[in-house]
Formats: C-alpha cells, sequence, structure tokens
C-alpha cells in the first residue's frame, strides 16, 4: 500500500513523533531505513510506545549506526557506506510511515542525501517544519529542495507552539497545505496525538 516519507527541515524538529501521528491516523506501519544514534530509546521504540502497536507494525532499520551524527559521518566512524541500491521498501499491507534521519539534505554517502533516498523510495513527502523564528526561510528552502526532485509534497506538518503568523507565512509562500499542527503535548502520550486531527485528508 502507499504511505509516507516523513522528513524534516532540520534534526529534533519533532519528525518522530510526527510519524507516531502519521501511523495512528493512517492504521499503519513503520519503517526508518537509517537509524543514527543507539545511546537511548530508538526512534523506532519512541513511536512504539507512543503509538501502542505491537512489534508486527515495525520493521527493523536497514543501518544501525552507533554515533549520532549526520548518517554520512556515522556510516564512516562505523566502518560502512551507505548504498542507495540496498534499500527497498518493505512490502505492507498497511499505509507505510517512513522516517527518515535528519533533514533532505543530509549527506548519506560522497555523493547521495537523504533526499535520494526520498526519491529512490517513491512515496510522496511529509515536511516536518519548526513553528517558531526561522522556520520560514528552512521550510521554503526544503520545499524548493524537494520540488527540484520532483518528489511530490503531500503537506506540513508544523511542530511546536501555535504560531499563527508563520504558519500563514508557510502556507502562503510554501504553496503547501498545513497536514496538522503538533503543539508541545504534555504529557506526550497516545492520547494527546489522538486529540490532534489531520486539517486535510490523509
Amino acid at each position: 500500500m502507499a504511505g509516507y516519507f516523513i522528513t524534516g527541515t532540520d534534526t529534533e524538529v519533532g519528525k518522530t513523533v510526527a510519524a507516531a501521528w502519521m501511523m495512528m491516523m493512517l492504521d499503519g506501519v513503520y519503517w526508518k531505513p537509517v537509524q543514527s544514534g543507539l545511546e537511548g530509546p530508538l526512534d523506532r521504540r519512541t513511536v512504539q510506545t507512543l503509538t501502542g502497536f505491537d512489534d508486527s507494525r515495525f520493521y527493523p532499520s536497514r543501518l544501525e549506526l552507533s554515533q549520532p551524527l549526520s548518517p554520512h559521518e556515522a556510516a564512516w566512524r562505523d566502518g560502512v557506506r551507505i548504498n542507495l541500491d540496498d534499500f527497498e521498501l518493505p512490502a505492507a499491507r498497511r499505509p507505510m510511515i517512513v522516517e527518515g534521519a535528519g533533514g533532505v539534505l543530509v549527506p548519506l554517502n560522497e555523493k547521495e542525501f537523504m533526499i535520494d533516498l526520498i526519491a529512490r523510495l517513491g512515496l510522496p513527502a511529509v515536511l516536518v517544519c519548526r513553528s517558531t523564528l526561522g522556520t520560514i526561510n528552512h521550510t521554503l528552502l526544503s520545499l524548493e529542495a524537494l520540488r527540484a526532485r520532483d518528489i511530490p509534497v503531500a503537506g506540513l506538518i508544523v511542530s511546536g507552539p501555535k504560531t499563527p503568523h508563520n504558519r500563514a507565512a508557510l502556507e502562503e509562500y510554501g504553496r503547501v497545505p498545513i497536514i496538522a499542527e503538533i503543539d508541545e503535548l504534555n504529557p506526550l502520550n497516545r492520547a494527546a496525538l489522538e486529540s490532534i486531527k489531520p486539517e486535510i485528508a490523509l
């Protein structure tokens, strides 16, 4: 079945929470092709904790790299090379939610970037962006990069405190719909995520 590739304008922008939310909204399955950093809970486990879904909904990462660094650097330090030919979208009967690492132009090797993996897997992108100052520039640059590769962009998930003027600018200048705004949630759990309803059909 179809699905979405969850990417972001930056690291720590809220991709994992957005992926959990998308998985719940679509009753989907989850895959993180490249996991950088093995200290603490893996993103897959964070999504599982938030959603409450069992192990059958989660596919193992193709690469788990020990250092919490850009994939190209983490791979080099682990003595491996990331090769796009090693990545194929898992076969699934539910919508596939794929979570990237870092932003769209994070390097994977000496010549390829996360955006090349998005293109290879063939899923429309959902771009997660911050709500706060600086988001307009970062988001428009990321959208420009995705469109230059002819990657369909399903919409934005805006992460952080609601900032209406930034949201309006993202819609106007980005020419892209807002899928949802995920405010700072306390506590962050399944019930809190379920309370957020998509603003467009997924």
